[in-house]
């Protein structure tokens, strides 16, 4: 078990008992943690709402591997709990408020306690953003998606509604159309700012119809999603158009706030790691949502947790062998 003699250099009540410390608590931080423990590394899962981010709120999940059945997203979640705990992961729900650096130690400051350890796994994820229009949040997982490849096959035969204009509403209408009978992509300028050979491919299928000038309104249904409540914003008129699934595409942002200044993360505030997930900072790795090129699934999440965990086990091992560590 490490302790403070582990963990020189850091001033002041601090708790410096873990080898790693996983900041978030979905899929990659999960399995990251199963490898960290099998590998007989102390560590603690930082969380400040609940296990599963997204996949929480993903009622059907059905291209996982391992699950011909297919498997809800809170089962699903509560399966990689109980794996991480029976090698020993410590889950601790507090806030992250800050993430520093001192004499080579990453100091966590959560809203409750404070932590020093050399590594520390960023797995903080990503929020899609919301239209925030009446029944967005009512239908979330009853029609409502922020993802077509997790989402998409559920919609074979149906219609549905994109939104959105940039490369992600285009490439994933286009996606839409492997199943769905009709896409009609709406969005709410004149024009899409989407890379031309993705528009051609759009504008050129025959399942997709495009809406331009236009805002959603609203969402509504009875179970589940019946239709929305278009706009347009030049012409004021309103339009009632039936769906059965509405995919929103205007953006993610990833929970990267508290580390302020630490690193440099590109214009979406995503963060950029090598191959084996670690970040400009030795030590510091980025894995699933938060991580730049990050394709935002559950399966390619859990690979680069393995992956960071793995490269953390390296890095200690290093570390020890150099004299920075004592553990």
């Amino acid at each position: 078990m490490a302790g403070p003699e582990c963990h020189e250099g850091v001033e002041g009540d601090v708790n410096k008992d873990y080898d790693v410390i996983i900041i978030g608590g979905g899929p990659a931080a999960l399995s990251a943690a199963v490898y960290t423990c099998r590998a007989l590394l102390k560590t603690v899962i930082l969380e400040k709402k609940y296990l599963g981010g997204q996949l929480v709120g993903t009622e059907l999940i059905e291209n996982y591997p391992g699950f011909p059945e297919v498997i809800g997203g809170v089962e699903l979640t509560q399966r990689m709990e109980a794996q991480a705990k029976r090698f020993g992961a410590e889950i601790r729900y507090e806030e992250v408020l800050k993430l520093d650096v001192e004499n080579g130690l990453k100091v966590v400051t959560t809203d409750t306690d404070k932590y020093a350890s050399h590594i520390v796994i960023l797995a903080t994820g990503a929020d899609p953003k919301k239209l925030g229009v009446p029944g967005e949040e009512e239908f979330y997982g009853k029609g409502v998606s922020y993802c077509a490849t997790c989402d998409g096959a559920f919609y074979r035969g149906k219609n549905v509604v994109a939104v959105g204009g940039g490369d992600s509403a285009i490439t994933e209408g286009i996606f839409l159309t492997k199943y769905a009978q009709s896409v009609q992509i709406i969005h709410r300028r004149d024009e899409f700012r989407a890379t031309k050979i993705y528009l051609d491919d759009a504008f050129s299928n025959p399942k997709i119809k495009v809406i331009l000038n236009t805002v959603i309104e609203s969402i509504y249904g009875k179970e589940k999603v019946d239709g929305v409540v278009t706009q347009n914003i030049v012409t004021k008129e309103k339009k009632d158009i039936p769906c059965d699934g509405v995919f929103i595409f205007v953006g993610s942002s990833p929970n990267t706030g508290f580390l302020g200044s630490l690193l440099c993360v590109d214009a979406g505030c995503h963060i950029e790691t090598n191959i084996h997930m670690e970040t400009a900072l030795e030590g510091l790795y980025a894995v699933g949502d938060i991580r730049k090129n990050s394709y935002r699934q559950i399966a390619t999440a859990i690979g680069e947790g393995v992956t960071a965990a793995i490269a953390a086990e390296h890095k200690l091992a290093e570390l020890k062998a150099s004299g920075k560590s004592k553990k």
